[in-house]
C-alpha cells in the first residue's frame, strides 16, 4: 500500500485509554488470555480481516476507528452501535449523529465477526465488542501507529437505542467548556480532545 495515515501521539493516547482501560458495562473483567481455552486465535483471524479490508480501501482506519470511539461514548465499549433497528425499536446507529458512520466500519467488524465464528470452537463465543477493540488495535498499526495488546472480555450490549446517544457525543455548537466536561466525564483531556477534533487528525467526530 505504501499509504500511512499520521496521527498526533495523543491519539495513540486516547485508544490505549478505550482499548486496555474502556468504559465498560460494571459486570465486564478485562483479561489478555480472556479466549485462550475457547479461541486462542481470535487476534490473528481478526487481523487478516481486518488486513484484507485495508487492502482493498485505506478508509478502512478512519472508519474503523470512529466506530469505535462512538461506541465507546454512549454506553462503553459495548458494541451496540452495531445493532439494527426494529420496527419498534430506533437503535444507536440510527441516531442522526450516526449516520455518518462510514460503512467501511460496519463492515470490518461484521466480516472479522463472520471470520471468528466460522472457526467452531470459536462459534459464538468472542463478543462483536471484542472484535471492534481488536480491529480498532489493527487499523491502528497498519496506518503506521504502534502495535500494543488488548485485553478482552467485553460484553455485546443488550439495549441499543437512539435516545441513549442523546449529549453523549461531541456537538458542533458545544463550547469550550463543554467540550471539556464532555471529553473528562470519559478520562481524557483538553490535549485528547483537539486531537480528536482536529482537521489533522483526519478523523471527524
Amino acid at each position: 500500500m505504501g499509504r500511512q495515515m499520521v496521527f498526533p501521539i495523543s491519539l495513540w493516547h486516547i485508544l490505549l485509554i478505550f482499548c486496555i482501560n474502556p468504559p465498560l458495562p460494571a459486570s465486564a473483567q478485562l483479561r489478555r488470555n480472556f479466549y485462550a481455552t475457547v479461541c486462542p486465535n481470535v487476534e490473528t483471524i481478526v487481523r487478516a480481516v481486518v488486513t484484507q479490508k485495508f487492502q482493498q480501501t485505506f478508509v478502512t482506519v478512519p472508519a474503523t476507528l470512529r466506530l469505535f470511539f462512538h461506541d465507546c461514548l454512549v454506553q462503553g465499549c459495548d458494541a451496540s452501535v452495531m445493532v439494527a433497528s426494529t420496527g419498534n425499536n430506533k437503535a444507536e446507529k440510527d441516531h442522526p449523529e450516526n449516520l455518518s458512520l462510514a460503512g467501511d466500519g460496519f463492515d470490518t467488524v461484521i466480516k472479522a465477526k463472520a471470520a471468528v465464528d466460522a472457526v467452531p470452537g470459536c462459534r459464538n463465543k468472542v463478543s462483536c465488542a471484542d472484535i471492534l477493540a481488536i480491529a480498532a488495535r489493527d487499523v491502528v498499526a497498519l496506518a503506521g501507529g504502534p502495535s500494543f495488546p488488548v485485553e478482552l472480555g467485553r460484553r455485546d450490549g443488550l439495549s441499543s437505542t437512539a435516545a441513549s446517544v442523546n449529549g453523549k457525543l461531541p456537538q458542533p455548537t458545544f463550547n469550550l467548556n463543554k467540550l471539556r466536561v464532555l471529553f473528562a466525564s470519559h478520562g481524557l483531556d483538553q490535549t485528547d480532545m483537539i486531537a480528536l477534533s482536529g482537521n489533522d487528525t483526519k478523523l471527524p467526530l
